[in-house]
């Protein structure tokens, strides 16, 4: 079982890591962010896309909240700028989310229909939790290849440098010590 100090943790992980990844992708041109490159979703540009697909239809399925998404593999945006402006407020409803989420949220079972198996599924809610943030790490990896391959260096993304602090109330967040 994960606690809500897990969520949060990874919430605010998520957020500066996709920062960094945006900061870094932003350096390319629309061209080469949209450069099949030969990974899963071919470009840069259309694996950040499935992040925030995945995202959205995960975090869906904790808060009751509807986000658009449609079937796996169409993007969501077509331009970055677009992309990283609904990156930005998903981020920040994800950080919303696990300000709040609670022991009790995180125990029983989560039922949604899957579009990917075709079929209503039933898992720990707990589990799939965990799954929406490995799945972001998974894909981010892809994207911190991608853009090597580009001459451009993410710099750091483990999980140890990440600038973490907790605010008043004991919650995992971003420090503001490191200029973010």
């Amino acid at each position: 079982m994960i606690t809500p100090q897990y969520c949060q943790t990874m919430a605010a992980y998520n957020g500066w890591m996709n920062r960094k990844l945006y900061d870094a992708a932003a350096q390319l041109s629309d061209g080469q962010r949209k450069q099949d490159r030969g990974a899963f979703f071919g470009s840069i540009h259309r694996t950040l896309n499935h992040i925030l697909w995945g995202d959205r239809l995960w975090l869906g399925r904790f808060d009751g909240k509807t986000y658009q998404a449609g079937p796996i593999g169409v993007d969501l945006c077509e331009h970055f700028g677009e992309l990283l402006a609904q990156r930005r407020a998903h981020d920040e409803a994800i950080g919303a989310w696990a300000a709040q989420v609670t022991e009790a949220a995180l125990a029983g079972p989560l039922t949604w229909y899957s579009g990917v198996a075709q079929r209503e599924l039933t898992r720990p809610r707990w589990l799939c939790v965990m799954q929406m943030f490995n799945h972001q790490t998974h894909h981010r990896g892809q994207v911190t290849t991608l853009l090597m391959q580009a001459g451009i260096d993410p710099g750091a993304t483990d999980l140890p440098w990440a600038p973490l602090a907790r605010d008043a109330a004991g919650r995992v967040v971003l420090s503001t010590e490191f200029g973010l």
